[in-house]
């Protein structure tokens, strides 16, 4: 797998761009990661409904073709996009979404943090409160968006929605964790986590 380290994108450019590379990839191209972070901008899955949404403050909202409803994205926070043949490692989506899901609460046990992941609605929490968002889209046997890890970031624009169509849902950061952790560290230390855990489903 290859992995890819993007910065600071827009939402739309790197949405377009997995698109592109998802419709001319073949059998033998190699599943890459991209790790990046976006710009502020809120993202509406294809389950999305509006109501859930009260006052973007002027962040813009895009749609997507992933699953899921309406969440955030800014600085501070590590976008894993996982552009995986997932008929080619024989496993399904649901193996794939427990992959990434498994990848944050091992990922977050490293800092003796206890994480689960909810069979009603995909993602990590702590405590009760989402730490990460994951929603992916699959054509031809192959995925790609992926997940939103919560690392350092302004966490005030998650008031503005119900994040994930999820009331009264607290949002954190491993920051409000209390534990400091650079980009560079956390994209390293999750690429490497999120690896062993996808050849071990294959």
């Amino acid at each position: 797998m290859l992995v890819k380290d993007l910065g600071l994108v827009d939402f739309q450019a790197s949405y377009e761009k997995m698109q592109k590379f998802t419709a001319q990839r073949d059998e033998n191209t190699v599943d890459e990661l991209w790790l990046l972070e976006h710009n502020p901008v809120f993202t509406q899955g294809l389950n999305g409904k509006a109501n859930h949404i009260f006052d973007t403050q002027h962040i813009p909202v895009v749609e997507a073709d992933r699953g899921g409803q309406i969440t955030y994205h800014g600085p501070g926070q590590l976008i894993a996009y996982t552009l995986i043949d997932l008929k080619r490692r024989k496993i399904g989506v649901r193996h794939m979404v427990s992959c990434l899901e498994q990848s944050v609460i091992h990922f977050l046990h490293t800092f003796d943090i206890h994480a689960q992941a909810r069979s009603d609605a995909p993602g990590v929490y702590v405590d009760g409160c989402k730490i990460a968002s994951l929603g992916l889209r699959v054509k031809r046997g192959c995925c790609y968006h992926g997940l939103s890890l919560n690392i350092d970031m302004d966490l005030t624009p998650f008031s503005y929605i119900n994040p994930c169509g999820l009331q009264d849902m607290e949002m954190i950061d491993l920051k409000s964790l209390g534990i400091p952790l650079t980009m560079e560290e956390a994209k390293q230390q999750f690429s490497v986590i999120f690896d062993e855990k996808i050849r071990k489903r294959e």
